[in-house]
């Protein structure tokens, strides 16, 4: 059967397929805080001395932080979602009448009540907002004093359901459970264990759940770190058992506390002594860095049982198995190529559906080329040989050929150029070509450069829609298959990090993204 005719026989997805609407990570590193990286900071300086405390809403567009010094918590909106670059200061609410050392910060999940503990009352007091999410209709309503349990409480967090309250203390270095016979009401609780941190920490302040209860992380002050636990039974702290910590002594010598995205692909930590700043981290994703630190070219084998990378940092093709298919938590390095024909580092690459045939893009003295490989086994890449190339961005200031693409048919080529034009443009494309020969690049000629610019291009199989990598994850559908001028963006998704490469299963079930930092991340299309 030849190939166009196996994939124009693929059935309809599953719901949700090909639908960035519907993409959400289950990246099997993600809440691993072995994994993070520092990626930036935002200063609240010009609000807070002192931050203490961090939430943010579910959606990641507000950000709140606690000040000690202040007595009070900062509003702040984020115009892109969990970018603390982007945060802008809206107003602020003092809780001064009721602490005057605050420590810890909750909201409930819907933004209409607001808990603050602190080490001055060592209670924590709860405030009902009359406008879910802004803190200027806050008004104080009760409190529970912790006393008994902790007489310096800097952390607080509750069971999504608000039926258990956890408190975290330096006195002590325990976390405290409390069941609250009526949920989010803070006068019904009742102290039910404690668990000791003391071995990992002497200092302990924040702490925070996976919203499944089955992880538990605390930041401590002792060795300026975050820690990790694992609960055998979710909710219950009496079956924590500590996994590994993260050192963020690099940016924060005093961390207070530690908030994590829902997804498990963001950490972000808090602190008063270095630089009064909200510090981002990025989590998850399988670790290539070894072989490729800025992957700019990824793909897969049709079956999830082999998966490729290529990247700027060097000329090689990086061949990886996974034992159990698609799933990255099963993957191991194999082997590489490092003959590649391009003189300076390589920016993506293609398989034929065979794995007969692989196309890279990369550089030769300024110009930048698509490169065609026979391989003489399938899928070996031990096995390649050079075939031909097509010139696809002539020598120009700040050229770039990231990414490549074909139909299944091997009779179009989509190429993404960019180059520097006097004095200070930029012209960035699609370049859509027709290949004469099927799958022979040296008969391709260009037919349209009014597709979408991206970093990366991964196309359903019928034409129908293509997806484009960059600081977000882009869909388009075409109207007419294949031809890319006919391109209508319909969504957006945001990545664990920028973009450079991307793969999409062949059922669109299954998407994969990696950038520079040399991780790939896992993403389904589909319902939750």
């Amino acid at each position: 059967m030849s190939i166009a005719r196996k994939l124009s026989s693929v059935k309809k997805g599953p719901e949700g397929a090909w639908d960035l609407s519907f993409a959400y990570s289950d990246d099997p590193f993600a809440w691993d805080i072995s994994t993070a990286s520092y990626s930036q900071n935002f200063s609240v300086a010009s609000q807070e001395a002192s931050p203490v405390g961090l939430f943010f809403k579910p959606d990641g567009l507000k950000m709140y932080v606690l000040g000690s010094n202040g007595q009070d918590v900062n509003e702040y909106d984020l115009s892109t979602a969990w970018d603390v670059s982007t945060a802008s200061y809206s107003q602020n609410f003092s809780v001064a009448s009721q602490e005057a050392a605050p420590r810890g910060l909750f909201f409930k999940p819907d933004g209409t009540k607001m808990y603050i503990v602190g080490s001055s009352g060592d209670a924590v007091n709860e405030y009902d907002l009359s406008t879910a999410w802004d803190i200027s209709t806050a008004s104080y309503s009760q409190n529970f004093s912790v006393s008994a349990q902790e007489v310096a409480p800097y952390g607080v967090f509750f069971r999504p359901d608000g039926f258990k309250m956890y408190v975290s203390g330096a006195a002590e270095d325990n976390v405290n459970e409390y069941d609250l016979s009526t949920a989010w009401d803070i006068s019904t609780a009742s102290f039910l264990q404690s668990f000791s941190v003391s071995a990992q920490d002497g200092s302990l302040f924040g702490l925070f759940f996976r919203d499944d209860g089955l992880k538990m992380y605390v930041v401590g002050s002792s060795n300026d770190s975050v820690y990790e636990y694992d609960l055998s039974t979710a909710w219950d702290i009496s079956t924590a058992s500590y996994v590994h910590a993260f050192d963020v002594t690099g940016q924060e010598s005093a961390p207070y506390s530690v908030f994590i995205k829902p997804d498990g692909l963001k950490m972000y930590v808090v602190g008063l002594t270095t630089n009064d700043a909200v510090y981002e981290y990025t989590l998850g994703g399988f670790d290539v860095s070894s072989y490729q630190t800025d992957v700019q070219g990824l793909s897969f084998k049709p079956d999830g049982t082999k998966m490729y990378i290529v990247g700027s940092s060097n000329d090689s093709v990086n061949e990886f198995d996974l034992s159990s298919p698609w799933d990255m938590s099963t993957a191991s390095f194999l082997q590489q190529y490092t003959s590649l024909a391009s003189s300076s580092g390589s920016r993506d690459l293609f398989f034929r559906e065979d794995g007969l045939k692989l196309y890279v893009c990369g550089e030769s003295a300024g110009d930048f080329l698509v490169y065609e490989y026979d391989l003489s086994t399938a899928w070996d890449v031990s096995t390649i040989s050079s075939s031909g190339s097509k010139l696809v961005q002539s020598d120009a200031i700040g050229a770039n050929a990231p990414a490549v693409s074909f139909k299944p048919d091997g009779t179009k080529m989509y190429v993404a150029t960019y180059y520097f034009a006097p004095p200070s443009s930029v012209i960035a494309r699609m370049r859509e070509y027709d290949l004469t020969t099927a799958w022979d690049v040296t008969t391709a000629t260009e037919v349209s450069t009014s597709g979408p610019y991206g970093l990366g291009y991964s196309f359903k199989p019928d034409g129908t829609v293509l997806f484009e990598a960059g600081s977000t994850i882009a869909s388009h559908t075409l109207s007419t298959p294949w031809d890319s001028s006919t391109a209508t963006l319909v969504h957006e998704f945001d990545p664990a990090v920028s973009a450079a490469a991307i793969f999409t299963r062949e059922d669109g079930t299954r998407m994969f993204t990696a950038g520079s930092g040399g991780r790939v991340y896992t993403y389904t299309l589909g319902p939750q």
